[in-house]
């Protein structure tokens, strides 16, 4: 009876420690999110064309072909798509002030169509 209780203990410990790895990882994928979503509306209150947009995006998954093996492929095209974002020229022209009074005044995570 001991030697059960001590395997089922193991194997709690075991499930745990997996749920918080699980829980870890999906923290960082929320944070990578939150921080393209932020971009993504800076991007569309400087008015960027759907062209230039678009183009971003083609790049991003051109990027993310051929999966690296030991990443998470939706984390890996969320981090191409941060990278890419922050590489815009529009995002690095705007002045640092005017994007952090603008992000204090909406959500920075409501984007309409």
């Amino acid at each position: 009876e001991l030697q059960r209780k001590a395997e089922e203990t193991e194997l709690l410990k075991m499930e745990l420690q997996m749920l918080e790895t699980e829980r870890v990882r999906l923290s960082l994928v929320e944070e990578k999110l939150m921080d393209v979503l932020q971009l993504l509306q800076q991007l569309r209150d400087l008015n960027i064309s759907k062209r230039a947009l678009g183009k971003i995006l083609l790049s991003t998954l051109e990027s993310c072909r051929e999966p690296q093996p030991g990443k998470a492929h939706p984390f890996e095209v969320l981090d191409a798509l941060h990278h890419e974002l922050t590489a815009c020229e529009l995002l690095q022209s705007q002045p640092l002030e005017k994007a952090q009074s603008h992000q204090s005044l909406s959500n920075p995570l409501v984007i309409s169509c």
